[in-house]
């Protein structure tokens, strides 16, 4: 009640602050127990997940939707408590949930490809993969994005939209790889001995298989040099170490051996008048 601009309260509208200000105390006290539960069962939905094993790729995307799920639900019983009808309240969601849709397109089209993603299983935790211009390992999976550690241990985060639907290269997808190198020797050298060299240095490496077998032949006679390609395989965790094994030790045998390894050069010839 208004008397002469002074603002009176009765006993009507005390019962109506009391009412509604217990219950809305009561709904604050309930979000923050709801919260502080949802984060146990999650934590220990996280830990039982991890116990029994369930692939790491899935485990952060089962967090985050049990995590989204229970919030939902706490958010929609605390509504609820205060008398407002869920089918206006439904009616409401759906109609914000349209114009949020139409304004984070690009958010749902990464959520879509995280799912795809997690069905499909191009690539999982651990694995080094190449996509959207950038290189690395696999850490994590989420809902929306996928997190790489470069090799030179850089965090990248690549929204899911784009793994999903570009194109990508799994290092770590087969057991085995070949490793590809191209020796150049000089025009004068004896190619036979070459290759009985690079031979010798395969020969010593036990990280590089027998089956397939190695082969070494000549792939291009080039300005400066002759090219003798080597290819050999390995289990794909030894790759790089096969890889620089091979750059360093056949240049050391190539020098004892005493075969040319020629560089780009031109010949100047002077003409005098």
């Amino acid at each position: 009640m208004n008397y002469d601009g002074i603002l009176v309260f009765g006993d009507k509208d005390y019962g109506f602050i009391i009412e509604y200000g217990i219950q809305l105390i009561i709904a604050i006290v309930a979000l923050l127990v709801g919260f502080w539960v949802i984060q146990k069962i999650v934590k220990a939905t996280r830990n039982l997940m991890q116990k029994r094993k369930v692939d790491p790729t899935l485990v952060p995307f089962l967090v985050s939707m049990i995590s989204v799920s229970l919030k939902v639900l706490l958010l929609i019983s605390v509504i609820s408590y205060f008398g407002i009808p869920m089918t206006s309240f439904v009616a409401l969601i759906g109609a914000a949930g349209l114009a949020v849709g139409m304004a984070l397109s690009g958010t749902l089209q990464n959520f879509a490809g995280g799912v795809i993603l997690l069905v499909l299983k191009p690539f999982k935790v651990g694995d080094f993969i190449e996509a959207q211009g950038y290189m690395g390992i696999v850490n994590e999976i989420l809902i929306f994005n996928t997190i790489l550690t470069t090799p030179d241990n850089k965090r990248v985060i690549i929204p899911n939209g784009g793994l999903s639907t570009g194109a990508l290269t799994n290092y770590s997808a087969e057991k085995t790889r070949r490793v590809d190198l191209t020796f150049g020797i000089g025009y004068s050298d004896d190619i036979d001995k070459a290759k009985s060299v690079i031979t010798d240095v395969i020969n010593k490496c036990e990280k590089i298989l027998k089956d397939p077998a190695p082969f070494i032949g000549v792939v291009e006679l080039a300005d400066s040099s002759v090219n003798l390609v080597t290819r050999v395989w390995t289990e794909t965790p030894d790759y790089w170490n096969v890889f620089f094994y091979m750059q360093e030790n056949v240049k050391k045998e190539f020098d004892r051996q005493g075969i040319s390894i020629p560089f780009p050069q031109h010949d100047i010839h002077m003409i005098n008048d």
